[in-house]
């Protein structure tokens, strides 16, 4: 993880639906994991952020393949993570319904 760069993290919990998590680092050396609910988790560090987003069957966007999108049901080109400030318009953009 580039430590100015946050991770993100999708689930799709029903066909058409991506739900993404992002996982940065704090100051602290600590991690946080922002849910799509707009839940903050905090980690004492980034391996426990990880293997929390792992329990709740999210997957690393940057370790995806394109076969593996298209199980998950979308092409990997056709989707980038969220791009907002911190915030509710971040959160909002956190739900992805897919055509």
């Amino acid at each position: 993880m580039n430590a100015t760069r946050p991770d993100w993290w999708l689930w799709s919990p029903e066909p058409g639906v991506l739900l993404w998590a992002r996982l940065r680092l704090r100051e602290d050396t600590g991690a946080e994991v922002l849910e799509s609910s707009g839940l903050t988790v905090r980690f004492d560090d980034l391996d426990s952020g990880r293997h929390y987003l792992l329990g709740a069957d999210y997957r690393a966007f940057d370790g995806l393949d394109a076969e593996d999108a298209a199980a998950l049901g979308f092409a990997l080109d056709d989707l980038a993570p969220p791009d907002a400030p911190d915030g509710p318009g971040l959160v909002r953009l956190m739900t992805q319904r897919l055509r």
